[in-house]
């Protein structure tokens, strides 16, 4: 595993699965450590499409780490139970204040980050019928703006994770994993 300090991806039910597995599962390949974090009572995730999953970890149960970034992922009931949640609601927003990454996709720009002002003159992208949610929207499947990152949704979860690892980890990894999944550059 890298030395770098590992990545969190909050979860609940309703989190979108692809977007989900397909975050952990890339970043994992460029061996970042990634925990994916419960913020429900268990840490059997009901997904998308009636796709199950198991979490790491309950986010309550998780002692304060030196994330690296905090990565949100979509679907429209999960997004709106994260941004609901106010333990990571309060340590985005100290992330947000120290400058410190933030990444989201589909509905989570809007229904996390958009939701509870912490994209505040920011460019943002997300799913299309979030898009008017966002401050200033973009349509673009990967956006950066200052700390945060943000893709439209599972169809871009492959771009969004690699432009992840590229932040993290540099242009090489980034295309050692692309490779390893037949995506060009």
């Amino acid at each position: 595993m890298s030395s770098q300090a590992p990545v969190l991806v909050p979860v609940a039910h309703g989190s979108e699965s692809l977007e989900t597995i397909t975050v952990v599962n890339l970043l994992r390949r460029a061996e970042l450590a990634v925990t994916m974090a419960s913020i429900e009572a268990t840490m059997l995730i009901d997904g998308t499409r009636g796709i199950r999953f198991m979490a790491d970890a309950r986010l309550a149960e998780l002692p304060a780490a030196p994330w690296s970034m905090l990565v949100l992922p979509g679907g429209a009931a999960g997004a709106d139970a994260l941004g609901r949640h106010p333990p990571l609601v309060a340590m985005l927003t100290a992330r947000r204040d120290a400058g410190l990454p933030i990444a989201a996709i589909c509905a989570a720009p809007a229904r996390v980050l958009a939701a509870n002002g912490l994209l505040e003159g920011r460019r943002a992208t997300g799913y299309p019928s979030f898009r008017a949610e966002l401050p200033i929207p973009v349509d673009a499947a990967v956006v950066r703006d200052g700390p945060f990152t943000t893709s439209q949704g599972p169809g871009t979860a492959i771009a969004f994770a690699l432009d992840l690892i590229e932040q993290l980890c540099g242009r090489s990894r980034r295309d050692d994993v692309a490779a390893g999944l037949l995506v060009t550059p």
